[in-house]
């Protein structure tokens, strides 16, 4: 009795790994679907890298537009600044020199005003300015 037991066991595993050999068989690919799959997935890979590359040179035409851009701001800006220096030279040219204007006004109300006595109290006031 125990002879048969254990053949029937052997038997049954064996019919077990049998069934699970042809359906692990079944279940994979033939070389031709694995390839099949394969080059679908490179022509997706190829795919994305054209999509990234078009990107990318959307991007550098936008950076070198920008570029440009900001190379003619400066070259506006460094323009606008000669203008203006030319305009302050030719503003100070035309200005009379300092300030000796005021400081002649000043001297002749300086002499106008009486002289300080020597009181001793200190210094004088300033003469009041005339506008």
């Amino acid at each position: 009795m125990e002879g048969l037991i254990t053949r029937s066991c052997k038997l049954v595993a064996g019919a077990v790994l049998a069934l699970s050999l042809m359906a692990g068989c079944s279940n994979a690919p033939d070389p031709a679907q694995r390839a099949i799959n394969a080059a679908n997935r490179a022509d997706q890979a190829a795919s994305r890298a054209e999509a990234a590359s078009q990107k990318a040179q959307q991007a550098a035409a936008s950076s070198q537009a920008a570029a440009s851009r900001v190379e003619q701001a400066a070259s506006d800006a460094k323009a606008a600044a000669d203008r203006a220096e030319a305009i302050a030279a030719k503003s100070m040219a035309s200005s009379p020199r300092g300030g000796r204007r005021s400081y002649r006004r000043h001297r002749k109300a300086a002499e106008a005003a009486p002289a300080p006595s020597d009181s001793g109290g200190g210094a004088a006031a300033p003469p009041p300015a005339t506008p």
